[in-house]
Formats: C-alpha cells, sequence, structure tokens
C-alpha cells in the first residue's frame, strides 16, 4: 500500500506511491541519438572562440598553451558583482541591490564530453575550479551563500549544450536553506550529534539504498527521496563547509561523482539532471552542526498541481529498488578511470 515517509533532514513529506509504483527501468526515456560534434563554430564555449564570452575569471591550462577548464562571467548574469548590495526598507517591503556573483565554469575544451564520460582527473579539476572559487568568494564579507549547480538537458534548464557548470554567489541567505540549517542545529542542540552524520552511519548498517561507497564518500538514495533516482553524495568525515575538503577527497569525489553520473547515463540512457553542492554559508563554516553533500537529480518527472498546492512530492519509484538498479549498472565500458 501507499506510505508516506518523512525526509530527515527537511522534515518534508514525500508519498511514495506503491499502487503507481514503476520499475526503475520504466522511467529511461528512450531518445533517438543526435550525434554532437566535438566543436561547434557558432558555440562561444568552444576553444577558439575565447572572445565571445566575458574577460576569463580563471583557467586550467592543458599543457599545450590551451585551456582545459575555463571561468568566466555569465553574459546573462543574474545579479552583478560591480554594484553594492545596499539594502532598503519600505513598510513591508524589503529590496537589495541586485548585487551577487555569477560565473560559469567551462568543463572541458570538448562540446560533446558529457561529464559522466569524463575521466576521474577531468572532473577532478573542475572540482578544483569549484574549491577555488568558493574559497575565494568565502572570504568577502559580502556575500552570505555560495551555489555551485549543473544542468544537464533541456528539462534540467539547459540552455548551451557546450559541458558547463554555474556559480551564483549572493548577499542572502534563502529560507530554503535557513529552514534546513535550523533543523539541524536543533537535532544537534537535543542529541549532540550531526543530523547527516548519523543518518549516513544509520544507512550504511541498514544498505538497502547504499548506490556506492568509497575511502571517502557515500552516495546512496534517500529513505523519502522526493523524486525518482535522487541520489546524495557524502562525505564520510564530517565537514559543513565544502571549502574544507581535502586534495585526497577532491579525488575520491571525482571517482565518486562521475560513477553516479555514469550510472545515471547508462542506465537510464542520459536523462536530463541537475547537481547541486549544498555547503554551509560562509558565516557557518566549521559549526558541528552541518555536513556538506552532493544533491544529484535527474529530470524524470514534471512537478504538477498537487507538490505546487502541497509542497508535498509524489515518487513512484521505490528508493530502494532505485539504489539496487544503480548497483547493478555495470560502468567498465562506459567511461575511462583518467
Amino acid at each position: 500500500m501507499p506510505e508516506l515517509r518523512q525526509n530527515f533532514l527537511t522534515k518534508e513529506w514525500v508519498i511514495i506511491a506503491t499502487e503507481r509504483a514503476k520499475r526503475p527501468e520504466d522511467m529511461i526515456v528512450h531518445r533517438s541519438a543526435n550525434p554532437v560534434a566535438s566543436f561547434v563554430e557558432t558555440c562561444p564555449f568552444c576553444p577558439g572562440n575565447e572572445s565571445k564570452t566575458p574577460p576569463e575569471v580563471l583557467r586550467v591550462p592543458d599543457g599545450n598553451g590551451s585551456w582545459q577548464v575555463r571561468v568566466v562571467p555569465n553574459r546573462f548574469a543574474a545579479l552583478a558583482r560591480d554594484i553594492e548590495p545596499t539594502r532598503t526598507i519600505h513598510r513591508s517591503r524589503r529590496t537589495i541591490n541586485g548585487f551577487g556573483v555569477h560565473d560559469v565554469v567551462i568543463e572541458t575544451p570538448d562540446h560533446a564530453q558529457f561529464t559522466a564520460l569524463m575521466s576521474d582527473a577531468q572532473v577532478a579539476d573542475v572540482l578544483r575550479i569549484y574549491r577555488t572559487l568558493y574559497i575565494e568568494l568565502s572570504h568577502d564579507p559580502r556575500i552570505a551563500h555560495i551555489t555551485i549547480f549543473k544542468n544537464h538537458g533541456r528539462d534540467a534548464g539547459t540552455s548551451l549544450e557546450h559541458p558547463h557548470s554555474q556559480l551564483i554567489a549572493t548577499p542572502v541567505i534563502s529560507q530554503q536553506v535557513r529552514e534546513r540549517f535550523q533543523h539541524a542545529l536543533s537535532h544537534y542542540d537535543e542529541y549532540g550529534e550531526c543530523m547527516i552524520c548519523q543518518m549516513v552511519e544509520e544507512e550504511l548498517e541498514e544498505q538497502k539504498r547504499i548506490v556506492m561507497t568509497t575511502e571517502h564518500f557515500v552516495a546512496m538514495e534517500l529513505f523519502a527521496s522526493p523524486t525518482p533516482f535522487c541520489t546524495h553524495i557524502y562525505p564520510r568525515r564530517h565537514m559543513a563547509s565544502f571549502g574544507d575538503i581535502s586534495a585526497a577527497e577532491i579525488a575520491d569525489l571525482a571517482r565518486t561523482l562521475r560513477a553516479v553520473l555514469a550510472k545515471l547515463y547508462r542506465g537510464l540512457e542520459n536523462p536530463d539532471f541537475n547537481y547541486t553542492i549544498r555547503s554551509a554559508p560562509a558565516e557557518c563554516v566549521g559549526v558541528k552542526y552541518f555536513h556538506w553533500y552532493v544533491s544529484v537529480i535527474p529530470r524524470l518527472t514534471r512537478v504538477a498541481g498537487f507538490e505546487l498546492g502541497s509542497g508535498m512530492f509524489i515518487n513512484t519509484v521505490l528508493p530502494e529498488a532505485a539504489a539496487e538498479f544503480l548497483r547493478q549498472v555495470k560502468l567498465e565500458s562506459a567511461v575511462g578511470a583518467g
């Protein structure tokens, strides 16, 4: 029969619709294969077209006079870095000048190279760039929160096909993030431990929703997963901030993230997806009650009226079945180890 499960971290309820439950393989969206060229003359992110982007912020050189990863300001930035975050309050209305940082991380010179098919070393280069940007912006007193994310595919919000991810740094912390921190702090005050550390330990004991484990990370489906194949990657060492990740952990996270994306790519035939690094705001670095993680969300379903009206999701794939499906996806012929 159907079951309601509560997300331990957010306290949000999810309906696991067992009466409408689908097998994991039923979520595959079969698409005609459209070959993608490694270089597209009109693409602003392809090598040789560097003049079509704003001036470069950072790069990883390729050793041959060109680049492996580039960082540029978003040409159509949501926020502006050249103004000050002046706050205005007028009765019930509050505004802040649109200060912030909106950068694009161009992950590879190859227009056709999906993250799932990169080498571990290439993904590690991208993660090191994330960490460098994260630490640098965390030192800016005007920045309150930093979000690093990737949109892959039209249903995930991609506007340019060339592999890239983004970073947006804002002068405020969203209500959603504050609520999650409040839940985590309340749990720590009551039980004296990080709720994410507790959850990861329990999941490792039970093993039902674990997708893979490595020396430094655990990838798993959530007990109350809001959507099919929503996969989280947690550090095994307690860290509140992504900026605290070590060199060894970056290499391991590259292997883990690439493997999770490759399992989705191979098992579900390259679904559209988003991933986000959920980390402590700059003001909360080092706290004992929060634990950063990576959230990978394949875009296999659409938000409809019930979700919009109730704030409650309906998931038609059992998280346990999704985890078992992903565990069984073999990667040897899908990706290189780098």
